[in-house]
Order: C-alpha cells, then sequence, then structure tokens
C-alpha cells in the first residue's frame, strides 16, 4: 500500500523506521514470545523499555537528576486540571498567557477551580501572534506561569523563553516537544500529550523538578496526584504501555538522527519551503499568524474562497497530500510538519501550492 504525506496535526505522522521495528517485533517482543502489549508492566523487558524511554528524553533536554519523567493518561487536557489542582490556591493562583484555544482551555480548569488569572491574551487578534514578554502581566506571587509554547490550531510559537523572576515557569509542548533545542532548565513543568510530535495517542509526558512533585495534597484523589506518579515511577497502576514504548522509540530515532539540532535544522527547511510558498505568491495565499510567531510545526494559511480552499483539499489528496484541511477556529489550511514529516513531503506540497496557485489564479 502506498503511503500518503500525512500533514494531520494529530494523531500525526510517525518516523516510518519506528513503525517498521514496531512492526518486526509485535508478536514477540524481546524474545519474549509475548507482543508488548501483552507482558507484564512489572517484567524485566517492559522496565527496560519504560526506563530507557525516560533516560532518553531527559538526555536529549540536557537534563538531570534534579528532573524527573512522568508517563501520565488522560491527555493534555487533565493536565489543565491538574496543574491548578496540585500547585495552585486562591492566594497563590495560577497565571495563563492565552495564545491559542489549547492555552485558553487550560486557564479555564484553573478558573472553574476559582485559582486561574491571565497575565496576557491576544485572543482579541483572533490569536495570530504570541504576546510579547513586555506584555506579560505576571503576578510576583503567582504559583507558576503557564504557557502554551505552540498552538496548533492557529500556526504560532513562542520563540523566546519568558523571563518570569521567581515564578515558576510550566509549559504545554504537545505540539513541539524535542523539535528544537530549547533551555529546558528554565521550566520547572513541562508536558507534551504525545500525539503530536513524539509517539502515538494515549499517554501524557510530563517533565518536571523533583522538588515540585515529592509531595501533593493528601486530599487529592491518588490519580490526580503527582507524588503518585513520582513515587511509583508511573507504574502505580498499569502504564499505556504500548504508548510508552512508542515513545521511546521515538526518541531513540531522534537521537539516532542527530539530536535536537537536528530536528531543528530539517524542521526550519521544510517550514521555509511552505512559507516561502505563501509569501510568494502574491496574495493569494495568505498566512494567519503573523511572521515573528510562525509556528515550525503548524503552518497555517488562507486561500481567495472557500470554493478554492475545498478544491484545494481534495486535489491535493489526489497527490497523496493528506490532512491538510485547517481547524473552523481558523479556516483554510493547516500542514502540521513535526518531526516525523521528512524534508521531501514538504517539497511535494510547496510544489503542489505552486502549481495549484497558477492553475486557479
Amino acid at each position: 500500500m502506498e503511503r500518503v504525506y500525512n500533514f494531520n496535526p494529530g494523531p500525526a505522522t510517525l518516523p516510518v523506521e519506528v513503525l517498521r521495528e514496531a512492526q518486526a517485533e509485535f508478536l514477540n517482543f524481546d524474545n519474549s514470545g509475548m507482543s508488548i502489549v501483552e507482558i507484564s508492566h512489572r517484567s524485566k523487558p517492559y522496565e527496560k523499555v519504560h526506563n530507557q524511554a525516560k533516560a532518553d528524553i531527559l538526555e536529549l533536554m540536557g537534563l538531570g537528576d534534579d528532573y524527573e519523567v512522568l508517563f501520565i493518561q488522560g491527555g493534555a487536557s487533565l493536565q489543565f486540571a491538574m496543574i491548578p489542582l496540585n500547585f495552585a490556591t486562591k492566594e497563590k493562583p495560577g497565571a495563563y498567557v492565552l495564545s491559542g484555544t489549547f492555552a485558553s482551555n487550560a486557564y479555564k480548569e484553573a478558573q472553574n477551580l476559582g485559582v486561574g488569572e491571565i497575565a496576557a491574551s491576544t485572543k482579541d487578534e483572533n490569536f495570530k501572534r504570541v504576546p510579547r514578554q513586555d506584555e506579560l502581566k505576571i503576578n510576583p506571587n503567582a504559583a507558576y506561569l503557564h504557557i502554551c509554547n505552540n498552538n496548533t490550531i492557529f500556526g504560532t510559537e513562542f520563540h523566546y523563553v519568558p523571563e518570569t523572576g521567581n515564578v515558576p515557569l510550566f509549559a504545554d509542548m504537545s505540539s513541539d516537544m524535542l523539535s528544537r533545542p530549547v533551555d529546558f532548565k528554565k521550566f520547572s513543568l513541562i508536558y507534551a500529550g504525545v500525539q503530536k510530535n513524539l509517539g502515538a495517542a494515549g499517554v501524557v509526558v510530563v517533565v518536571v523538578k523533583k522538588s515540585f512533585v515529592e509531595k501533593s495534597l493528601e486530599t487529592l484523589p491518588t490519580m490526580l496526584r503527582y507524588d503518585t506518579f513520582y513515587k511509583k515511577n508511573s507504574l502505580y497502576n498499569t502504564p499505556p504501555a504500548f504508548a510508552i514504548y512508542i515513545v521511546g522509540k521515538v526518541v531513540a530515532w531522534i537521537k539516532n538522527c542527530g539530536g535536537l539540532g537536528e530536528m531543528e535544522r530539517r524542521n526550519k527547511i521544510k517550514a521555509k519551503l511552505l512559507y516561502d510558498a505563501i509569501d510568494n505568491s502574491d496574495g493569494f495565499y495568505r498566512g494567519h499568524a503573523e511572521k515573528d510567531s510562525r509556528s515550525f510545526m503548524n503552518v497555517t494559511f488562507r486561500l481567495p474562497n472557500e470554493e478554492l480552499e475545498k478544491k484545494f483539499v481534495a486535489e491535493a489528496l489526489e497527490k497523496n497530500l493528506s490532512g491538510v484541511k485547517g481547524h473552523r477556529s481558523v479556516g483554510g489550511m493547516r500542514a502540521s510538519i513535526y518531526n516525523a514529516m521528512p524534508i521531501e513531503g514538504a517539497e511535494a506540497l510547496a510544489d503542489f501550492m505552486d502549481k495549484f496557485r497558477k492553475a486557479n489564479s
């Protein structure tokens, strides 16, 4: 079967090498005579997978023993609630930067608990950019400042790490985790739903300073406490073993490719191909994001009218370019070019964009 170039925002494309490895050992993992989805999460073969994935993530991020990797279910949406439940109070609220839909959803959870406040927002501009450092109004008594590092729907991304003074910095990196070098030590907590840039749906990677999660409120339900996962190595209950297994293979693939520097190099090439196709189209394509906020992961743009946009989606699929329809909040097109999207995929889409423009101008 011929594979397409998969530009879906998540679940998204995975490295072919990872898929082939998983396929090859699916029936007999590590000579156990069983599949990875059958073996005990208490077994030595699974323990090796689990701990190696954690070690590789910390190595790629340049973090030491003062950080811990947790594997939690419930998607990033559960993290929206777990964070304020564990860290915020009415006296020390969580501060939120609203730069898109998921950042706003995180704030709503804190607001529902009565422990959230807004530090900055670009909602009035339809989230076409991320707030600048000088726009951040951070309460010095805040429990944390929360940002969404990349905004999948609107195609914007933070290209700086906010300075927060003594306020801990938390980030949702679901859609750009491990896509480029970042000074991760400036963050106290990072979380990522893996189905966009790190693996198969079913697990959230949380990278957190140990000092933050050594003890949680005892009044919280067990599975909503970070210390439950910390103290039991994310094995308090049966973990999503297959999803963690795929994450482990993806981070090993990143290492084998040359690490985050190489991911950044490839991602910038892909993004430039598509943004050049937009900028050199004489207005036929119109990007949603302001140029200094453009995402390297999700390229969003509109065409002259909705009829042409429908035609674009249909004809793109005929060329094996799948998943380019934009989110209803923005409309138009969205091309997600995560780590696993090969440069050839971006070249094929840019070429199609050029030919489509010439045929329909």
